[in-house]
């Protein structure tokens, strides 16, 4: 907020301080060159990746300047609700991050983002980014934001220590050969052959469950109506879910993904299934002991979730935006976000030299692979729906009823669909 009525002491000192503002206002044409970008980017790698990406902004932008809007904490959460009010106070920043896909449709259903579809026409950017990607973004033939990365959801870390010990030698590519993984870890005495979080890290697992059951076509059916969720394979894959659980830390429900990342780092776990972001995070804390593979069962499959960018309406700075977003879909920026986020490029055309190998691998599979998007991120659903099937896992973690959550989830896919 600009001001607040706490300054209202006294009717004069209230009018000095609105006509200050006013002029202060009018005399600063530097403020109107402010692009105020407002993420939840704050530390580590996400700030580096920012960084980065700021300063190709400022070579390719030289007539706009750059205003970090971050808020900090909460792994986006606390970003949100203070953006819901300043949208809701007709006070939006410049651009604002937010999950491309289906999480979107909060903002295009309120009237809150505007129509880019003719800048992707004019930056080339239909055909720099996969088929996949544009339609997952694509709602009634619109496009209403620039990815600026991609990440994996669907990837398998693991110690190389523990696993030797536990003679495993090569990575499990199904579920019933994990399984047995597992189970050989347990009877070498390792207390958490999978290390799990809480909340959104279980409904990860829950769908990379999912999309080795049903395949990759199926999976995408669950969000988009054409496959049912209280169907039987549907039934099958839960249960396997909540087997999954029996080899996992007992006090799950209390960790961030950073705590059970931890427990693979201390040799207490063996694997971990989470997004590629955990490369660099393991990178930046020293730790080179790690392997990691696609979940079980899902290889030919690239589960992805994106960053991106969006022009709000109302915003001050409609010119600045564009630029920035230009910026954020163009191979440059990508380059120079993705190379310290951790993640990868959406367009196809840039050039693996200088990432990491992880990212180099995943950039191969990012080509080649089918693309299915992720629920647990915004990509697959609405935050309404995604809020109620955390809600329904974390149930389940407790209660193990398999045929509670299955309802739930049907329910609650019903639900949200009907307010589409």
């Amino acid at each position: 907020m600009r001001f607040t009525r706490q300054a209202a002491v006294a009717l004069v000192a209230v009018a000095a301080l609105f006509s200050a503002a006013a002029c202060s206002s009018s005399e600063d044409p530097a403020a109107e060159k402010n692009v105020e970008v407002f993420t939840w980017w704050a530390d580590g790698g996400e700030k580096a990746g920012l960084d980065g990406l700021v300063a190709q902004f400022g070579t390719a932008c030289p007539d706009f300047a750059f205003v970090n809007g971050a808020v900090a904490g909460g792994a986006g959460s606390n970003a949100k609700s203070v953006l819901a009010s300043r949208l809701q106070t007709n006070d939006p920043p410049s651009t604002f991050q937010a999950h491309a896909g289906a999480e979107l449709s909060d903002y295009i259903n309120a009237d809150q983002v505007e129509d880019i579809s003719a800048q992707y026409a004019e930056w080339g950017l239909t055909s720099a980014f996969p088929k996949g990607l544009i339609d997952n973004i694509t709602v009634d033939g619109k496009i209403y934001s620039v990815p600026a990365n991609i990440h994996r959801a669907n990837v398998l870390w693991s110690n190389k220590t523990v696993l030797a010990k536990a003679g495993i030698t090569a990575d499990a590519t199904t579920l019933d050969a994990f399984i047995a993984d597992l189970d050989k870890l347990k009877a070498k005495g390792v207390a958490t052959p999978l290390a799990l979080g809480k909340d959104w890290t279980q409904v990860m697992l829950l769908e990379s469950v999912l999309i080795s059951d049903l395949g990759a076509d199926k999976f995408t059916g669950l969000w988009n109506g054409s496959t049912d969720w209280k169907g039987a394979d549907v039934t099958a894959a839960i249960e396997k879910f909540k087997k999954l659980l029996t080899y996992s830390n007992a006090d799950r429900d209390t960790f961030d993904w950073t705590d059970a990342e931890k427990l693979i780092m201390e040799g207490k776990a063996a694997y971990q299934l989470m997004g590629d972001w955990e490369a660099a995070d393991l990178d930046a804390k020293g730790f080179k002991d790690y392997g990691y593979s696609v979940f079980p069962g899902n290889t030919g499959t690239f589960q992805w979730l994106a960053d991106a960018f969006v022009l709000p309406k109302g915003a001050k700075n409609v010119e600045g935006t564009k630029c920035w977003l230009k910026t954020v879909g163009s191979a440059e920026g990508q380059k120079a976000f993705n190379v310290k986020k951790g993640s990868i490029p959406a367009r196809t055309d840039v050039s693996s030299d200088g990432f990491p190998a992880y990212q180099q691998a995943a950039m191969t599979s990012w080509k080649a692979d089918k693309q299915v998007p992720s629920c647990a991120h915004g990509s697959a659903c609405s935050q309404g729906l995604q809020g109620a099937i955390v809600s329904a896992a974390g149930k389940f973690s407790t209660d193990g009823d398999v045929a509670a959550l299955q309802n739930a989830l049907a329910a609650a896919a019903a639900q949200f669909a009907a307010k589409k």
